[in-house]
């Protein structure tokens, strides 16, 4: 693709955008910017807005979005991000995904398309409940899904694995269902941008690999005689049609992907 690669990763605790957003980095070349990573790196580093994030963090208080806004602004001004990104933890919200946005449009950049990861709620309950980490290298294991071979013992290094606290199916379900109300407007906030890519994000990692490949290819196939500056500033908020054929009447009533059924 000619124009910069700038991605939203939207999914459930467990999708698996995480890992995905690894190999697209690798893939492309453009850095995977995650919101956590961003803030604590800002502290570590005494920037003006990481000195002001932890002043409010140190009171036990959410992280404004303006804060983390100018944080993300500040990552994107950095040359490795002029070829694009992923940005991954932001936004969260309807109200973020607008403020996000402006930010946007403000230093000149639109996004190429947003990727909502797809995954049975039962899987995720299983993936994260299931999960078990090794102190020691990093490794990770599922009981139910990818054990290691012996029981609670990494296979690289021997140490024995650790199963977070919080990783039980109560937490679990309930980190979806706050997953599930703030992120369905979300949805359909990029959606009727034609902005939305739904993956099908079960199965290998290989194959879920493959699906965002696919769907990254397809965000332009106009004739490069045809992206006029508008056009290319607009490629991925409208539909592509032949030249001369009538535009579709987008529908405003569409189910919302990804929910998760209701327990």
């Amino acid at each position: 693709m000619t124009q910069p690669l700038q991605i939203v990763l939207i999914g459930a605790p467990g999708s698996g955008k995480g890992t995905q957003a690894k190999l697209l980095s690798e893939q492309y070349g453009i850095p995977q910017i995650s919101t956590g990573d961003l803030l604590r790196q800002a502290v570590a580093q005494r920037h003006p807005l990481g000195l002001e994030a932890r002043a409010v963090m140190d009171q036990g208080l959410l992280v404004s979005d303006e804060i983390v806004l100018g944080i993300i602004e500040d990552r994107l001004s950095k040359p490795d991000a002029q070829r694009g990104f992923l940005l991954d933890g932001f936004p969260r919200n309807l109200a973020q995904a607008k403020a996000l946005e402006g930010a946007l449009r403000k230093i000149g950049r639109i996004l190429s398309c947003v990727l909502l990861f797809q995954v049975d709620t039962e899987y995720l309950i299983q993936r994260l409940a299931g999960r078990l980490t090794c102190p020691q290298c990093g490794a990770v294991y599922n009981r139910y899904t990818t054990p290691p071979r012996f029981d609670d013992q990494c296979d690289v290094c021997g140490t024995t694995l650790r199963h977070r606290s919080d990783d039980n199916e109560e937490t679990v379900i309930n980190r979806l269902r706050v997953y599930e109300a703030q992120t369905e407007p979300l949805i359909g906030f990029y959606r009727d941008q034609n902005l939305l890519k739904a993956i099908d994000g079960e199965g290998s990692i290989a194959n879920v690999f493959k699906r965002i490949r696919q769907a990254i290819d397809s965000i332009d196939k106009k004739p490069a005689n045809l992206q006029s500056k508008r056009a290319r500033s607009l490629s991925c908020r409208t539909q592509h049609t032949k030249p001369g054929a009538p535009r579709k009447p987008r529908s405003t009533k569409r189910k919302i992907p990804g929910k998760p059924p209701r327990r």
